[in-house]
C-alpha cells in the first residue's frame, strides 16, 4: 500500500477486513451482501468522517433533569451525499446514520462503455442553483459513494463533475479498489479529494473487473446477475 498516493487511505480495521472477506465469497446471499456493504460503509465512513469533520460549540440546551449544557455541532454542516447509481445506493443509509443531521442526496448515473471502458453519464440531479441564499458554494463537503473503483474512470468523472458544480472538498468512500484505478482517482483533484477504502486489489481483468474482486456489486445487490 506504500505506493498509493498520500490522499488514499486503506483501512486496517480488523472487523472491517473480516467483513470484506465475507463479502468476496460467491456463496454470500443477496441479503447478506446488502448487510455487509451497509456495515462496511458504517465502519469506513466513521473513519473517514472522523478525519474530515470537526466539532464546534452550539447553543445552550437543557437535560431532562434541568441542567444546562453547551451543545456540540459537527462541521462542516453543508454536506451532500453523491451515490453513483446503482451500487452506490447500498451505502447511503450507513452514511446517513453516521451524520448528526439529514443532508441532501444527489444521484449521479455513470456507466462504463463495454468497448472503451470510458465513463458515460446518463443521469445527474445535482442542483443547478444554491439551496439557500446564505450558501457560498454548492457543497463544502461532497461524499461520493461507490463500492468499487475499477479503472477509476467513473469515479474520476464524478469528481470532475463535482468540481464543476462547485464542491469545496470531496471524500470518496469505496469498499474495494484496483490499485491503478485508485491512483487515477487520487490524481484527479489531489488537493481537494480524500479516498477511503476497505481494501485494494492489484489486478484487473481484460473486462475491467477487479481480481479477485467482489463481482458486480450492483448485480449482487439488486439480483440482476445474468441480465
Amino acid at each position: 500500500m506504500s505506493s498509493l498516493p498520500p490522499n488514499v487511505h486503506v483501512s486496517t480495521h480488523p472487523c472491517l477486513l473480516a467483513k470484506l472477506s465475507q463479502l468476496r465469497s460467491k456463496t454470500t446471499s443477496a441479503r447478506d451482501v446488502k448487510t455487509l456493504i451497509h456495515e462496511i460503509s458504517l465502519l469506513l465512513g466513521s473513519e473517514a468522517l472522523a478525519k474530515a469533520m470537526t466539532t464546534a460549540p452550539g447553543p445552550q440546551a437543557e437535560t431532562p433533569l434541568g441542567f444546562t449544557y453547551e451543545t456540540t455541532t459537527a462541521t462542516p454542516g453543508n454536506i451532500s451525499l453523491i451515490p453513483i447509481l446503482r451500487s452506490g445506493l447500498g451505502m447511503v443509509e450507513a452514511i446517513q446514520t453516521i451524520l448528526p443531521q439529514p443532508v441532501p442526496v444527489h444521484h449521479l448515473g455513470l456507466f462504463r462503455d463495454p468497448i472503451t471502458l470510458a465513463p458515460v453519464e446518463y443521469y445527474n440531479n445535482l442542483p443547478n442553483h444554491l439551496v439557500s441564499p446564505t450558501q457560498e458554494t454548492a457543497s463544502d463537503l461532497a461524499i461520493i459513494l461507490d463500492p468499487i473503483i475499477a479503472t477509476g474512470g467513473t469515479c474520476a468523472a464524478a469528481i470532475q463533475t463535482l468540481i464543476e458544480w462547485g464542491a469545496k472538498r470531496v471524500i470518496v468512500l469505496s469498499v474495494l479498489g484496483a490499485a491503478e484505478g485508485v491512483k487515477k482517482v487520487a490524481e484527479e483533484w489531489p488537493e481537494g479529494t480524500e479516498i477511503w477504502l476497505a481494501g485494494v486489489d492489484q489486478e484487473l481483468t481484460k473486462g475491467g473487473m477487479l481480481k479477485p474482486g467482489l463481482g458486480d456489486v450492483g448485480d449482487r445487490l439488486f439480483l440482476t446477475i445474468g441480465k
